[in-house]
């Protein structure tokens, strides 16, 4: 472990509504009043999931039945510097008690109505408010009636997130097209990006938009009102993403996959590598489907991009 810096570990505790629960640090504690995921500091010859498991006995009164690693994170704070090893809890026995007097409230990430939160957790609330599942069309290879069909059966089952991106469209196809997916899309929570055009996109009052790696490395500012999201590669261009703010960022190719056969995937250590405390949520592209989501949260992404696996 790194000198002079505090190790904690920190459950996020998830629902099946993706509502997460938050904690008060009470009074006599430093940053008393300040909201917070629960957990505490790793002890010596403890691993952060051996400290997880004791920290949420301790304040929750709960025990852990499944937990996915997910983000490491560094904050400095005035006083110290701390390095947030972040697990994602799906599962647990008993319900969770305020053990320690603080107090405890279940939170929708996107619409938060308790305040302040500690600044190291803000980050990882604005990930949260995320889907775990991004979707991309794929109606060139499956037509258009299929796809409309898979696009509402995946509306019902409650999609979330997704790009609009047929790029063998021509441009007055192409807002038709996406014109159609949003009329469809209008009585679900759902957000859409356009791939790569800015401009239809605000005329179309899409959430967001999605730029190519190309486009990435060439945008000097975030376009403003608009969820602005990127494809990358590497260090490079994940670092511009960063310097830009954007939203958030699609690391590909993980795996092998058939959009792009042959070429070279950077696999899940090399992911890993690339995310380790990457500030923007990440999901990895490249042959995944819903199966690799515990994968990916392993290795640190926000959840998978799926272009085929996201239809079936």
């Amino acid at each position: 472990m790194l000198n002079h810096v505090t190790h904690a570990a920190v459950g996020v505790l998830q629902r099946d509504d993706g509502w997460v629960l938050l904690a008060e640090r009470p009074l006599g504690k430093p940053w008393a009043g300040w909201w917070e995921f629960p957990g505490g500091k790793i002890e010596q010859n403890e691993t952060p999931a051996q400290a997880l498991m004791r920290e949420l006995k301790e304040e929750l009164g709960i025990r852990i039945t499944e937990v996915n690693p997910w983000l490491i994170r560094t904050f400095q704070y005035p006083e110290k510097t701390v390095q947030l090893h972040f697990f994602i809890v799906t599962q647990w026995q008993g319900e969770p008690q305020a053990c320690e007097g603080q107090l405890l409230r279940w939170q929708n990430p996107a619409k938060l109505d308790v305040s302040p939160m500690l600044p190291a957790n803000l980050p990882i609330m604005t990930a949260l408010a995320l889907p775990n599942i991004y979707a991309i069309t794929n109606m060139a290879e499956v037509g258009e009636t299929i796809f409309f069909a898979q696009l509402e059966l995946a509306l019902k089952n409650g999609l979330q997130m997704l790009q609009v991106r047929e790029k063998q469209l021509s441009a007055s196809a192409l807002k038709l097209f996406a014109k159609k997916v949003i009329a469809l899309s209008q009585a679900y929570s759902v957000k859409i990006l356009l791939n790569g055009n800015v401009d239809l996109a605000q005329e179309l009052a899409c959430d967001g938009v999605h730029l190519s790696a190309q486009q990435l490395m060439t945008l000097h500012k975030k376009t403003n009102g608009l969820m602005v999201s990127a494809s990358c590669h590497n260090l490079q261009e994940l670092e511009h993403a960063q310097m830009l703010q954007l939203d958030f960022v699609v690391l590909s190719p993980v795996l092998p996959t058939l959009s792009h056969v042959g070429a070279e995937v950077l696999g899940w250590q090399k992911f890993h590598q690339l995310v380790v405390n990457y500030p923007l949520p990440v999901y990895a592209l490249g042959g995944m489907s819903a199966d690799h989501l515990a994968a990916a949260w392993q290795q640190g992404a926000r959840g998978v991009a799926m272009q085929r696996g996201a239809w079936v």
